[in-house]
């Protein structure tokens, strides 16, 4: 039993002593580690450090040369600076050199200028004082004054010139006789010029007829749709009184009065009246009168007999029918002035087709689709030049209001022509003219604004219609339009009362069924 225990305690102390061994053998293995780990750790911070020694390095000198690149650029820039400066201050330094030196050459001449003028002072003295001793002397050996003397020799000069003059009426008279004809024409056409007859002022309504009361309402519309859009397309003014068989279209232009009458007898002959019918009646309404034009155009010309015209001519001739000039038709006008024209030359044994043609075209400035701010008599005369018209032609066309100089004698021969069909102006027709361009002026003046489409005056020019587009005008800017073009109107033109300004966008969804 004691054997035992000791053999245990023994073994215990052994196994111990074991792990106390052992332990220390592990603490030695783990410190070697340790110490090898912290070694390599050591050599891999050296390299580290060496590493970013060398970058510092590296990025120092880069910094370093940069710096000196931008050191010497701008050094380079100054000594540049420095050197414009040198050189502008030698340039000034010259100028202030020339200049001074200018100088003195101009007080050397102003000095001399005034010796000049003395010594001219001295000598204009000396020959006023020998004037005087000569014109003294002479009075004393002739025995009167010079006053008298004057006199003398006026009175010889007048018995000359009075000499001269009978010699120049006799050769005038001599010339007058030779030339007898030719002032006896032009005798005549300024007689003639004097008869000049008036004609009556041509209506600026046009009356449409209806049959009932119930088709003023289908023409009015649904809320008056179909009678908006029927004045919007044409520009005509559509007046629906109490007159049972009636509607008035008012317009100071006869081509938009025309086409609304047209384009209602249509519509009315056809029963269906709506917005959409009525755009698409006023279209063909429109190719229709343009074709129209272009007959009664070629129907003019042959029927004066004049020949070889411009296409664009013809036309502008066909435009005639639905204009007037001051109030008279302008074809019928054109065609009474041409036939005159060639009545009164033929009388007076001149060109009678050149006159007859000079006389249908005379007034032709007057319906040119693009106005220009010319009269329309130096108008016309340039759009028959840009057509190939003659010379004496053109010169007719444009000395027909005296603008320019006639040079041919069917110049006054149209002139007087224009007097005896229409006559000059009188208050009315320079009333109803001035009506007429204060209307166009209106509708050039809104059409001039970005975004609008259509003009039109109505009312009598008390109420100017806008129509714009939808896609380009806001309702924003239309309020602004419309506010903007009531101020310009009342600063650039003159008219009685107030001009409404109305701006109409109107939007329109279009889509098809298939």
């Amino acid at each position: 039993m004691g054997t035992l225990l000791i053999n245990i305690i023994l073994v215990i102390a052994g196994a111990g002593a074991g792990i106390a061994l052992a332990t220390t053998a592990m603490r030695k293995s783990l410190l070697r580690k340790s110490e090898a780990l912290l070694e390599e750790a050591k050599e891999k911070a050296e390299v580290i450090k060496k590493e970013k020694m060398l970058q510092a390095k590296e990025k120092f000198l880069q910094l370093k040369t940069e710096h000196e690149a931008y050191v010497n650029e701008k050094n380079s820039a100054l000594q540049k600076a420095e050197n414009r400066m040198q050189q502008r201050e030698q340039s000034l330094n010259q100028r202030m050199d020339e200049f001074q030196r200018k100088q003195r050459e101009l007080q050397s001449q102003s000095q001399q200028l005034n010796n000049q003028l003395e010594v001219l002072q001295k000598r204009q003295t000396e020959l006023d004082r020998i004037h005087d001793e000569h014109v003294s002397k002479l009075e004393q050996i002739s025995g009167m004054s010079a006053m008298e003397a004057k006199e003398q020799l006026v009175e010889s000069m007048r018995d000359d010139a009075t000499s001269e003059a009978m010699t120049l009426i006799r050769d005038i008279v001599d010339e007058a006789k030779l030339t007898a004809n030719t002032e006896a024409k032009k005798i005549v056409i300024e007689t003639i010029q004097r008869t000049a007859a008036e004609h009556a002022i041509e209506n600026t309504v046009t009356v449409f007829n209806i049959e009932s009361d119930e088709i003023k309402g289908r023409i009015i519309g649904r809320e008056g749709r179909n009678i908006r859009a029927l004045e919007a397309l044409t520009g005509v003014e559509i007046i629906i009184d109490d007159s049972p068989d009636a509607i008035l279209l008012s317009g100071f232009d006869p081509v938009r009065r025309e086409i609304a009458r047209l384009s209602l007898h249509k519509l009315v002959t056809d029963g269906r009246i709506h917005p959409a019918r009525i755009e698409e009646v006023v279209k063909k309404t429109e190719k229709q009168i343009e074709q129209e034009i272009l007959e009664t155009g070629k129907r003019t010309v042959i029927d004066l007999g004049i020949h070889n015209l411009h296409g664009e001519l013809i036309k502008m001739i066909g435009r005639m029918k639905y204009r007037s000039s001051y109030g008279q038709n302008l074809l019928q006008h054109s065609i009474e002035v041409a036939n005159l024209s060639a009545t009164m030359a033929a009388e007076l044994g001149l060109n009678t087709k050149a006159a007859k043609r000079a006389g249908l075209l005379h007034d032709i400035g007057k319906v040119a689709e693009n106005e220009a701010e010319l009269p329309h008599a130096i108008l016309g005369m340039k759009i028959a030049e840009k057509f190939k018209e003659k010379p004496d032609i053109c010169n007719a066309i444009g000395a027909h209001h005296d603008e320019i100089e006639m040079e041919t004698l069917i110049a006054p021969i149209v002139q007087v022509c224009d007097a005896i069909s229409g006559a000059r102006p009188g208050a009315r027709r320079e009333v109803v003219e001035a009506y007429i361009q204060r209307l166009k002026k209106l509708e050039e003046m809104a059409l001039a604004y970005p975004g609008v489409v259509k003009t039109y005056a109505i009312q009598a020019g008390r109420e100017l219609r806008v129509i714009v587009g939808s896609d380009k005008v806001s309702d924003q800017d239309a309020d602004r339009l419309a506010f903007d073009l009531s101020r310009k109107i009342q600063s650039e033109m003159t008219y009685p009362g107030q001009i409404k300004i109305t701006v109409i966008r109107e939007t329109r969804a279009i889509s098809y069924a298939k």
